[in-house]
């Protein structure tokens, strides 16, 4: 297990009373307890944790992790849903892509998709997007035209936000906007933590055709600071299989497609 995982999973064991001790963390990880500490030291330096004397205690900040730290939770899942939101974009499409473990899924597998690659190195979907990371992968990607939006960036997602990046996206037309979200609840719509991101998130949906929600099913029922749009504005939902009959019933009942992968 590497430094990050072990980060990772010490943010996943803080429970709902939000206290770890470093004994506990230990045996659940199976390593020492002097690992532990270092870990929950430098947890503490990035503010996503207090520590304490025998341990740590949640910080507000945990609940908006770095990328790179949320990059293996449900990751089976996010897969299954990258592919399953790759395989409705239909060839010539233009495509929004906000940032997030989950739509980089969906990125990674249009870059795979056997069918959207001709040979002549001429692209066949267009992609824009305000993440750098997904920009990076797919730049390489002969048959996928890559529009990025500008903007500043914001470290926490790699996502690019503010002025700049609203002025590109008030100039294009958009087949889907697919976005990955922090929250999604039947009152409350999408939701995303950072108010900036959602911004920008909400430009794609208003420039959109369509809107397809990707989310595993930990974030349904619940809601974050910022709204990104309405129920009445998504089309489609893709979620994991974990999802309960009773948490996608508000969507459905609302004429929304729910497709569980």
């Amino acid at each position: 297990m590497s430094r990050y995982q072990r980060w990772n999973a010490l943010l996943d064991l803080l429970p709902g009373d939000g206290q770890l001790t470093v004994t506990q963390a230990a045996q659940a990880l199976g390593v020492s307890q002097a690992t532990i500490r270092r870990d929950m030291d430098q947890l503490a330096r990035q503010q996503l944790v207090t520590r304490t004397r025998g341990g740590v205690i949640a910080g507000h900040v945990s609940y908006d992790l770095p990328l790179r730290y949320k990059s293996g939770r449900h990751a089976p899942e996010k897969q299954r849903i990258g592919r399953a939101a790759a395989g409705l974009v239909a060839a010539g499409a233009a495509v929004a892509l906000n940032g997030g473990t989950t739509t980089s899924e969906v990125a990674r597998a249009l870059a795979t998709r056997p069918d959207l690659q001709d040979g002549t190195g001429t692209p066949v979907i267009t992609v824009v997007t305000n993440a750098m990371n997904i920009a990076n992968e797919l730049a390489v990607r002969q048959h996928i035209k890559i529009v990025v939006t500008g903007g500043v960036t914001r470290g926490q997602s790699y996502e690019l936000i503010g002025p700049f990046a609203t002025l590109v996206l008030g100039e294009l037309t958009l087949d889907w906007a697919i976005l990955g979200v922090d929250g999604l609840d039947w009152r409350a719509g999408a939701t995303a933590h950072h108010e900036g991101e959602a911004s920008i998130n909400h430009l794609m949906a208003t420039r959109a055709e369509q809107v397809m929600i990707v989310t595993d099913s930990s974030k349904l029922g619940h809601r974050a600071f910022a709204r990104v749009c309405d129920l009445e504005e998504i089309h489609v939902i893709i979620t994991d299989r974990n999802a309960t009959s009773e948490s996608l019933a508000p969507f459905t009942e609302r004429g929304i497609r729910v497709i569980t992968a």
